[in-house]
């Protein structure tokens, strides 16, 4: 997506924090884009634009997932479904487990849409697509079918691109 005047002020409106939340880590803050109406729309709309017409709902993962695709889904006038961290939901359908740089994690969602549905995945930064790549597994195993992932930021060099597997991957703003 070529980036129009209004995503160029989007980008210049988040913040890069060097050596958070560790060492060697810049990371970036989007809570002025967030609180930015303008800044906020053209971001949504850059996020559902590839995939108009092609999802029901829209999947966010914890946490900035959840403020961006709560945004989108309601651009769209979809619904709206969260993905969790293990222990979040109080009667989880499904979970998946995945490899973390020191471990493991889970996500876990619920069944509440009909086997079919077709969701756009929406988080806030792509690194090495552990989460993603998880949260594709569990809407595959709920029944749902994955119409595609939207994120802010991908980390070039990472291999999350390859690890989510999506061929219709959408970035708004490179890293």
């Amino acid at each position: 997506m070529s980036q129009t005047p209004e995503l160029v002020r989007a980008e210049a409106l988040i913040r890069e924090i060097p050596n958070y939340p560790s060492p060697g880590i810049l990371f970036r803050d989007i809570t002025p884009l967030l609180g930015d109406a303008e800044a906020l729309r053209a971001t949504v709309h850059a996020l559902i634009a590839p995939f108009t017409g092609t999802f029901d709902v829209v999947a966010g993962l914890e946490a900035r997932g959840f403020l961006l695709a709560s945004a989108a889904a309601y651009a769209s006038q979809t619904g709206l479904m969260p993905i969790r961290k293990a222990g979040k939901l109080p009667r989880p359908a499904a979970s998946v487990g995945y490899a973390l740089e020191y471990g493991t994690a889970e996500v876990e969602a619920h069944d509440d849409f009909a086997p079919g549905t077709r969701v756009l995945l929406i988080d806030d930064v792509l690194a090495t697509g552990g989460t993603l790549g998880a949260a594709h597994e569990l809407i595959e195993r709920l029944g749902y079918v994955a119409a595609g992932t939207s994120v802010l930021f991908e980390i070039d060099g990472l291999g999350g691109r390859e690890a989510v597997g999506d061929p219709a991957l959408h970035t708004v703003f490179r890293s």
